[in-house]
């Protein structure tokens, strides 16, 4: 089946729907969004802590707000950008209210704005300890209630389309790609549709699920830079993966770990060791307040040395009624499994949880492929550097959304939609011995990136990563050419391309930078003469 739309938007957290809010008002055309599972489902509603805006200008500055970034981006972010998220900041939280997200107030009416490790500045505007979710539900509310918008959930975009499809060798030196649509499974028929589209937007969040503990829900498995990489797009800053320091260690929940917002240090919780003592004075003097990756690290040393399978996290000496007034979630959270963190440490252990760097784009989110755009975790602004600062992403999200969307209503009327794009072919078919061998491909990738391209890395275990993931990829390449595509073999290779992409930017650069730290160059980049 041939399905047009105006504006195909594939994935449907903060990014895609805003952005889709935004050109569905233009009335330019339709916008088809694309949702592999349920509009619910996305990395967004995982998102506790907050969004970072320079609200209150008596204390605070834009000045102040793009220090910070630099600072935690090691310097390698892209100032045009950290400049454009920053200063548009501000509108962006302008257009969450108006879309109907409510945000946590105090009684003059004022932003309650919380700090997180990193800011100069209390900057944080939240709503409780569930931020993304109380802006996944406002702006779910918005789309679904627009006439132009058509969600499509369950739906599952298997391949971008290039003018490699119409026959015609595309290569990543070629000029010019352009994208025409996508493939995409249907979970009705099993049959893959063409979708045609004037403009597409990849919005399908981040590659948690490549390891084998993420904050990340399952679905995370990096499946829009795969197959904007395939499509021959230009990809960078992969190695940069955010471990978040504190995810609280439950062996029975990996995919996706319960998060313990970094807005629990900034509160006054202390990292302990489980015999009580503290140990982040030996690491930095900003002590537990120091960065995510300083935090990742130091937890991660410590674990080693002591033979523990986490950490602790203490908020016991702060006034209980206070802390469950400001966390509600995470005190029921840890009460369920036994846990009163009022008169008990939180047990953590840092795990994957975002990605800095993507499909590499320009100011305006275009992509190197004309006609795609990328938004959200999926791309590579510059916003980040070497390592996101706290509560920066849900913002820049936003604000590229604003860019992406604008970008798109300017240019759109001088698309047409190409005809000459074939239907996918479907044959093969798909065995349950297939399945199971699928099944434990996608745990061996899981392993294989946290024991060799994890918080601390070396030449030897990136290598040893490279060619076992090599492996994978031949054989699940063989098996794709001769199964009917289905979703868990097109998750699969995903995966594989994804944690390549990772391996391979780990290993090309010789040097510890942001978050991105090598045994064989222990060093600081400022530091190797």
């Amino acid at each position: 089946m041939i399905r047009k739309f105006d504006f195909l938007v594939i994935g449907s957290g903060v990014a895609g729907m805003s952005y889709a809010l935004q050109v569905a008002a233009s009335g330019k055309g339709k916008v088809a969004l694309v949702c592999k599972t349920s509009i619910e489902e996305a990395n967004t509603a995982k998102a506790q802590g907050g969004v970072a805006s320079v609200t209150n200008l008596k204390v605070d500055n834009f000045a102040k707000h793009i220090k910070d970034t630099m600072i935690a981006g090691d310097y390698i972010s892209d100032p045009r950008a950290v400049e454009q998220v920053v200063k548009n900041a501000p509108a962006g939280i302008e257009r969450l209210v108006k879309w109907g997200v409510n945000f946590d107030k105090k009684e003059d009416g004022s932003f309650d704005l919380h700090r997180e490790g990193g800011h100069s500045e209390f900057r944080i505007l939240h709503h409780a300890d569930d931020t993304g979710f109380e802006i996944q539900r406002g702006l779910i509310e918005a789309v679904r209630h627009h006439p132009n918008i058509t969600v499509l959930e369950n739906h599952f975009a298997v391949e971008i389309i290039t003018q490699h499809h119409l026959g015609i060798e595309v290569t990543r030196r070629t000029p010019d790609i352009e994208c025409y649509g996508a493939y995409v499974l249907d979970p009705d028929t099993h049959k893959i549709d063409t979708f045609l589209s004037r403009v597409t937007v990849l919005s399908t969040g981040g590659c948690g699920a490549v390891y084998a503990t993420t904050t990340n829900p399952e679905i995370a498995t990096g499946d829009g830079i795969a197959m904007a990489y395939r499509a021959k797009a230009t990809v960078e800053g992969m190695e940069f993966i955010q471990f978040h320091p504190t995810a609280l260690y439950n062996p029975r929940e990996k995919h996706p770990a319960y998060l313990i917002t970094e807005a629990m240090r900034g509160y006054g919780g202390i990292l302990r060791l489980p015999n009580g003592e503290e140990f982040m004075q030996k690491y930095d003097k900003r002590l537990s307040l120091a960065p995510r990756d300083i935090v990742a690290r130091a937890i991660d040393k410590e674990m080693k040395i002591h033979g523990l399978d986490h950490v602790c996290l203490d908020v016991t000496h702060k006034d209980p009624e206070q802390t469950k007034q400001h966390f509600p979630n995470i005190y029921q959270k840890c009460l369920s499994i036994g846990i009163d963190i009022t008169k008990q440490y939180i047990p953590v252990v840092p795990c994957a949880h975002y990605l800095c760097g993507g499909i590499k784009v320009d100011l305006n989110a275009c992509s190197s492929i004309h006609r795609l755009y990328a938004i959200g975790e999926c791309s590579c602004t510059g916003l980040h550097g070497g390592n996101r600062l706290a509560s920066n992403s849900l913002i820049e999200a936003v604000v590229y959304a604003d860019t992406a969307a604008k970008h798109s209503i300017e240019h759109i009327d001088k698309y047409d939609f190409n005809d000459r794009v074939p239907e996918w072919n479907d044959e093969g078919t798909l065995s349950n011995e297939e399945k199971v061998l699928i099944a434990q491909d996608v745990k061996e990738v899981e392993q294989v990136m946290s024991a060799y391209v994890g918080i601390v890395r070396s030449d030897l275990r990136l290598k040893r990563a490279w060619t076992r993931l090599d492996l994978l990829y031949e054989e699940t390449e063989e098996l794709y050419k001769h199964v009917k595509a289905t979703r868990d073999i097109c998750e699969l290779r995903n995966m594989i391309n994804v944690g390549y992409l990772i391996t391979r930017q780990a290993l090309e650069r010789k040097e510890s930078r942001g978050l991105h730290y090598t045994i064989d160059y222990p060093k600081h980049a400022y530091d190797q003469n």
